[in-house]
């Protein structure tokens, strides 16, 4: 079986680390991947381990040229199947070039955020089948027309061996210019709106009431990095919140946070969120998305109403308090990962959309 892989993301974030896993599980199963990425993608030296790279133009929704790329692509290896991994363009123009080539043709969905039904109806169509990362995520899609056979949930997946091994918090903490006893909360997520820093720093005030030591170590970049760094000075939280951008040792550093945040808006599934259980962090995520499923409300975190500032700091303060559950919950927390999002459920579940499709 030959797939070509479609992703149009330029950083390795949570989506393009899931098409990484993807290609290397099916690798492993005798499949030869394809892929195609923009030029410079992050994902692209990786991915040469498991896959053929093919680095093409991809510059968005209006780059109609992207389809005669595609299409050229597709010409010129023959694969049996194409697998559109996100959006950004690649949805639409990789669609149109796989059903112009007579080639089957996957979708992943990896957001939550709804679409008008007449163009769900439009679009669509397009694809053979869909796979969401998330029950959530293909609930919206049911709700918005799509037919229930045409639309399969495989969850995303987290590899937890480096998230496997004896953290040293107190060191993490000098290495900051911390106190042993400060107590971290972190998040970790893109800076964009949805992400929900602002109900963070919304709520902080009530936190630090009774937790003055308590220090927030915000990972992750993107657009909103001025304005944030701006509301945290504008609200004097200067000396309590730390925006340390991107981190390529988070692993390294994940387990030694009391406290994982994750206010979002919207969200798919939530990668962070299955690898700072993967650390054994508790957790607190909204009632949104897939984060749900992520997230087990009262086994390894807590859930909140989306935008519930008040409840947020509730919950913040409930877990700060209780060392014995927090190390509960992140236990609890790092044996859903082992059992329910393992890699290779995953990889088996995506080969057998493929078969499905490709022996009809």
């Amino acid at each position: 079986m030959k797939v070509l892989h479609i992703e149009s993301g330029r950083h390795l974030y949570g989506g393009a680390k899931q098409v990484l896993y993807i290609m290397e599980g099916l690798a492993q199963r005798g499949v030869e991947n394809l892929l195609a990425c923009p030029p410079g993608a992050h994902i692209a030296q990786p991915a040469r381990a498991s896959a053929q790279v093919f680095e093409l133009p991809m510059k968005g929704d209006l780059d109609f040229g992207l389809v005669g790329r595609l299409r050229r692509l597709i010409a010129a290896e023959q694969p049996d199947l194409v697998h559109i991994h996100s959006r950004r363009g690649a949805d639409l123009w990789g669609g149109l070039a796989a059903r112009r080539a007579g080639v089957p043709c996957v979708l992943s969905r990896r957001v939550d955020n709804p679409e008008p039904r007449w163009l769900v109806k439009l679009k669509y169509r397009l694809y053979d089948h869909v796979i969401t990362i998330s029950q959530g995520i293909r609930q919206v899609l049911l709700a918005e027309g799509l037919a229930p056979e045409q639309v399969s949930c495989v969850r995303s997946a987290v590899d937890p061996k480096p998230y496997l091994i004896d953290y040293d918090p107190a060191g993490f903490k000098a290495a900051l210019g911390l106190a042993p006893d400060a107590l971290l909360v972190g998040t970790v997520a893109q800076l964009i709106p949805r992400k929900g820093h602002r109900h963070l720093l919304a709520a902080l005030p009530a936190v630090l009431a009774k937790h003055p030591r308590l220090q927030v170590l915000i990972f992750g970049r993107g657009p909103l990095e001025a304005e944030l760094r701006q509301a945290i000075s504008d609200q004097g939280l200067s000396g309590q919140v730390r925006l340390l951008g991107f981190r390529d040792d988070l692993p390294a550093v994940l387990g030694c946070l009391d406290l994982l945040v994750h206010p979002a808006d919207m969200e798919g599934l939530g990668v962070s969120l299955l690898q700072a259980s993967a650390a054994r962090v508790p957790i607190i995520a909204t009632r949104a998305g897939g984060m749900p499923e992520a997230v087990r409300d009262g086994r390894n975190g807590l859930l909140i109403a989306p935008g519930d500032v008040a409840g947020l700091a509730a919950a913040m303060n409930r877990l700060l308090d209780d060392a014995a559950l927090r190390q509960t919950m992140g236990q609890a927390g790092r044996q859903l990962v082992l059992n329910e999002f393992s890699i290779d459920a995953m990889c088996e579940g995506n080969l057998a959309v493929y078969r499905r499709l490709l022996n009809a």
